[in-house]
């Protein structure tokens, strides 16, 4: 998908963020946009409220920056699709209705969103492909490097395996929704640290990256493979590891085998620092935000991205996509404090309440 490969330094990113205020004037669509200024109508449409984030970070974050860069004049509208593909296009219609000046689209279905982007792009509003890489005309695209993302994942579950990660060890593979572009490429990126290193004995598309269903694919692959031979669980998500996690105390597993995650949800971080999730990918939502809302403001006004995008992606269906693609960490016990907590996710009170407190104690998160 990607057609330049680019590790996003954080200082560079930073550089990129600073910049952005200053993007150059290209006269906009209409003498309407040129006059418009500050008081601008963002739409926004996020895909789903299953997973923590998007409501919780996402959604306020890329409020925040948008009052902040149009001086308070600036709106947001938003809904949410709850994971419903027919839904979010129906947003997309009402959005165009209303006359947003520019979209930012977290799609459901990358490939069901790409008659309503051509809708938007005819009645004139850009849109910003948020977090999934939508199909159709977008103007640009901000996420994390998905297919980094699974490296550090795989690369985790074998370092927690230790001596055990041999060729014959049976691990179980949960990845996201086949809807979603971006669990493809989480799966590409584990399967680049994983094959040949371990035996995916199952591996499952989890539809809709619901928690109950990864529970009951994880039921299966205890009862298929047996529950003292699998040795550690790629799960995609925090969400889906809970659900894993479960299947496994459910069938007396114990020890635990280690299970991945990504999203640093509330929950994940607590059974990280319990010891049941052994990790968690930390995507900075705040830059992902503020690179999202920048982007919108620039192409409400008629600007150019050139500032704020500094590479390109391809989708299936468009070439050469201005696109900023934020750097992701893996997240354990040993770095909480120097993550989550130092960026004003989650403060230690909200992680280590009394059933954590000792857990807490333990690894020095106070």
């Amino acid at each position: 998908m990607r057609r330049v490969a680019i590790s996003v330094a954080a200082g560079a990113m930073a550089a990129s963020l600073a910049a952005c205020g200053s993007a150059a004037e290209s006269g906009g669509d209409s003498d309407e946009t040129a006059s418009k200024g500050d008081a601008i109508k963002v739409g926004l449409l996020l895909p789903e409220n299953q997973t923590a984030r998007y409501e919780k970070f996402d959604k306020p974050l890329i409020e925040k920056k948008v009052k902040e860069l149009t001086n308070n004049k600036g709106e947001v509208v938003y809904a949410n699709a709850k994971q419903d593909a027919t839904t979010q296009n129906q947003q997309v219609d009402t959005m165009i209705t209303n006359k947003v000046d520019v979209l930012i689209v977290d799609a459901v279905d990358s490939k069901a969103i790409e008659n309503s982007v051509k809708k938007a792009k005819d009645a004139d509003i850009p849109v910003v492909a948020y977090d999934r890489l939508a199909q159709g005309p977008i103007d640009s695209y901000v996420s994390f490097d998905n297919e980094e993302v699974g490296r550090v994942q795989g690369k985790a579950l074998l370092d927690a395996l230790g001596d055990k990660a041999t060729p014959s060890a049976k691990i179980v593979m949960m990845n996201g929704a086949i809807t979603d572009p971006n669990a493809a490429q989480f799966k590409k990126g584990a399967l680049s640290q994983l094959q040949g290193k371990v035996d995916v004995a199952k591996s499952y598309d989890t539809k809709e990256w619901k928690p109950e269903n990864a529970n009951a694919n994880m039921e299966g692959a205890i009862s298929a493979i047996g529950k003292n031979n699998i040795v550690g669980v790629y799960s995609a998500n925090d969400g889906m590891a809970g659900g894993i996690i479960t299947a496994l105390k459910a069938a007396g597993v114990s020890p635990l085998p280690p299970v991945t995650g990504q999203d640093a949800e509330l929950a994940g971080v607590q059974r990280i620092v319990s010891g049941e999730q052994y990790m968690s990918v930390y995507k900075p939502y705040p830059q992902e935000a503020d690179v999202a809302a920048e982007m919108a403001v620039a192409l409400a006004k008629g600007e150019k991205l050139d500032s704020i995008a500094k590479e390109d992606v391809d989708s299936p269906t468009e070439k050469g996509i201005p696109s900023v693609l934020v750097p992701v960490v893996s997240l354990t016990k040993d770095n909480i404090n120097d993550t989550v907590i130092k960026d004003g996710i989650y403060t230690v009170d909200e992680i280590c309440t009394p059933k954590f407190k000792a857990d807490c104690d333990k690894i020095g998160l106070k």
